[in-house]
C-alpha cells in the first residue's frame, strides 16, 4: 500500500486500489478486492449487492495515476502535479461486479500532448470485461 500511497493522494475509503502487479513503460495492472464491507454495499443495491459502474471506472482511473506517477519518476523531462480527471470517452459497462470478486485492472498511456495524457483502460473480474473506458487526464499543481 505504501507504494500506492507515495503515487496517488486517495486514501480510503475513496482508494479502489489494492496492488500493484505489474508496470511497464505504458502500461499498469492492479488489483481491488471488492470487499462486502465496502459502504456503498449498504444502499447501493441492498440484499443483491453490485459494484457501481462509476467505481469500477475511478479504479481504472486512479491504475491510470499510479502509471502517470510511476513515469514521472522515471523521466526528468516531465512535468510534476497531481493527475486530474479531464475527460471521460466510451465507457463500456458488460459485466456486473459482485462483493467477494477481485477487480483485475489496467490502464495504457495512449497519446501525451502538450499537459494532456490520453488513456485507455480495462477492468474485468476473472477474465471477463466488466467495464472499457476512454480518459484525458492532466496535472494540477498540488497546494503549497
Amino acid at each position: 500500500m505504501e507504494e500506492i500511497y507515495n503515487a496517488i493522494p486517495h486514501r480510503p475509503p475513496f482508494l479502489f486500489v489494492d496492488r500493484i502487479v505489474e508496470v511497464g513503460e505504458n502500461k499498469i495492472k492492479t488489483e481491488k478486492e471488492i470487499s462486502p464491507d465496502e459502504p456503498v454495499f449498504q444502499g447501493h443495491y441492498p440484499g443483491q449487492p453490485v459494484m457501481p459502474g462509476a467505481l469500477i471506472c475511478e479504479s481504472i482511473f486512479q491504475t491510470g495515476a499510479i502509471l502517470l506517477s510511476k513515469i514521472m519518476e522515471a523521466s526528468s523531462d516531465m512535468a510534476q502535479g497531481i493527475p486530474v480527471l479531464t475527460r471521460i470517452n466510451n465507457a463500456k459497462f458488460k459485466n456486473i461486479v459482485r462483493p467477494g470478486e477481485r477487480l483485475d485492472i489496467e490502464a495504457e498511456l495512449v497519446e501525451k500532448v502538450s499537459n494532456a495524457y490520453f488513456m485507455k483502460g480495462k477492468a474485468s473480474v476473472a477474465g471477463k470485461t466488466a467495464v472499457t473506458v476512454e480518459f484525458a487526464v492532466t496535472l494540477a499543481q498540488a497546494p503549497s
